[in-house]
């Protein structure tokens, strides 16, 4: 009778470990996601913090080209209060939209093209884009790892129990699927 009492309570034991285990195996996983989340937050606040100065840089010599700082500045607006991926993802291909407008219309002022300052600003915006690009592929693995281990039994029971939901991707907008080609030299 002991002897199965004792089997009893180990099994019980094992199960709780396991059980443990996983929730804690989520929960980790949980915050990944949210520290990836994070990296791509940082990164898009370094560019929208850098386009007021490429915009000033850009508006000395081209103050007649208005309609295009006023979409650079609305689609940083929608960047910087975005509260999801999904809403990145989509402001984010808005401002890459107006930055080519922007980098346009510099094109046809040489003397701008040659701005040490706006050089400058080109090159931390290319290492920020860069970086965004990194920041992305990291967020979407560690999605990826996460949304998987939500779907894989025995782990789906304790995420739905724990309420575990499926977190989004930050895709690429059509827009940022477009090849892009700029040369300031």
């Amino acid at each position: 009778m002991t002897t199965v009492f004792y089997w009893i309570i180990g099994f019980i034991g094992l199960a709780i470990i396991f059980i443990w285990s996983m929730y804690n195996n989520l929960v980790t996983l949980k915050m990944r996601v949210k520290e990836a989340w994070s990296g791509i937050d940082v990164q898009l606040k370094r560019r929208t913090d850098l386009i007021p100065n490429l915009v000033e840089t850009v508006k000395g010599y081209a103050k007649h080209e208005k309609s295009v700082f006023e979409n650079v500045t609305k689609a940083r607006s929608a960047l910087m209060s975005a509260k999801t991926p999904a809403a990145a993802a989509e402001a984010n291909g808005m401002l890459v939209s107006a930055l080519k407008s922007l980098f346009a219309v510099a094109e046809a002022y040489p003397e701008l093209k040659a701005s040490v300052n706006f050089k400058d600003l080109q090159r931390q915006l290319e290492d920020t884009e860069d970086k965004v690009s990194y920041a992305r592929q990291f967020y979407n693995q560690t999605v990826l790892d996460y949304n998987t281990k939500t779907k894989l039994f025995p782990q789906n029971i304790m995420a739905s129990m724990f309420n575990f939901k499926e977190e989004e991707f930050f895709e690429a907008t059509d827009e940022d699927r477009k090849n892009v080609k700029v040369s300031f030299t």
